[in-house]
């Protein structure tokens, strides 16, 4: 069955960013895999009075299947409205591979699309944008394209190293495209493994500023901006994981970032981190346990104490909606 997404509780971006950079503050947009990290995103942004983006790869989608997904963001909505919060909820396509994928996705009830063209030409990349966003625009889906290159690993996308964004060509890429927001890349990665310990990871910020000249009031977004929270890479460790020693992006940084004319920022890998942290702790605590309620609760409990945090001390978006506001 085909959704549309207002049929669902689901709302696009556009008003969403639009209030994120009038009052200084970054709409999280946080990836799912299954219904318990839907839950502990769904009930962070809800308890916490934060606007959310439940975010899904396309292998995401391809895992939980095309016509649960759209079932689980509505779910979503309605434990929000349970709660008796009244905080918008979008369903966003990451990394959109192509026209097809992007066609699929709002014909089964995503209300947010991005299409990534950033590794084809400068002028391949107006054209498939626009391609995207005269479409989704006759179904008033909101579309996100990207303008540089995050080095890094996400599901399908691969990279060596990072293309900064260039400020001279994004006011050009914006008006032919036509989107109504801009991923850049200043520093950020894909990935739990972005630098080494002994790495001094910085954002671009300079970069940034001359973006906000150039397209004022625009909404930018930052991928790969998980910090990889040293507590999760520990707890993983002890209890029998094998993770590489890695640092993320740390959170002033994005703090600063989310302060700008950044509108979203992108988290995945934190949240899965948390998630398998919780999941290790229960086999090793309780080897016998095999009841997956038993360790897929704790799981989303662990992943949902750490974006509330997130939420109060990253995105600054703690309390943009309360009910009746």
């Amino acid at each position: 069955m085909k959704y549309n997404y207002k049929d669902l509780g689901l709302v696009n971006t556009k008003e969403m960013f639009k209030k994120a950079n009038e009052n200084g503050y970054s709409v999280p947009a946080f990836n799912f895999n299954n219904m318990e990290q839907m839950q502990a995103i769904i009930e962070a942004c809800a308890e916490m009075g934060s606007p959310v983006i439940l975010q899904c790869s396309t292998g995401a989608r391809n895992y939980m299947g095309k016509e649960v997904v759209p079932l689980l963001a509505k779910a979503a909505v309605e434990i929000a409205r349970a709660k008796g919060s009244d905080i918008p909820v979008a369903l966003n396509l990451d990394h959109g591979p192509d026209f097809d994928t992007i066609k699929d996705c709002i014909e089964y009830g995503f209300s947010s699309v991005m299409i990534d063209g950033s590794h084809y030409t400068f002028e391949e990349n107006i054209a498939m944008s626009k391609e995207v966003a005269e479409y989704a625009h006759q179904f008033d889906v909101s579309v996100e394209a990207e303008l540089g290159v995050l080095a890094g690993v996400e599901d399908d996308v691969v990279a060596e190293e990072t293309i900064y964004t260039k400020p001279e060509e994004v006011e050009e890429f914006v008006a032919k495209s036509g989107v109504d927001s801009l991923a850049i890349a200043i520093g950020t990665s894909h990935g739990a493994h972005k630098f080494k310990p002994g790495d001094d990871p910085k954002l671009r910020l300079d970069i940034l500023k001359e973006i906000e000249k150039k397209i004022p009031g625009f909404p930018i977004v930052l991928h790969g901006s998980s910090s990889v929270p040293q507590e999760y890479v520990e707890m993983i460790k002890k209890y029998g994981g094998e993770l590489k020693d890695a640092i993320g992006i740390p959170d002033e940084q994005l703090r600063l970032a989310s302060k700008s004319a950044v509108a979203k920022i992108n988290v995945d890998t934190d949240g899965r981190l948390a998630f398998t942290a919780g999941i290790r702790k229960t086999f090793g605590d309780k080897p016998a346990e095999f009841d997956p309620r038993k360790y897929l609760g704790p799981a989303k409990e662990l992943m949902k104490a750490y974006y509330k945090t997130k939420l109060a001390d990253v995105f600054g978006s703690e309390g943009a909606y309360t009910k009746g506001k």
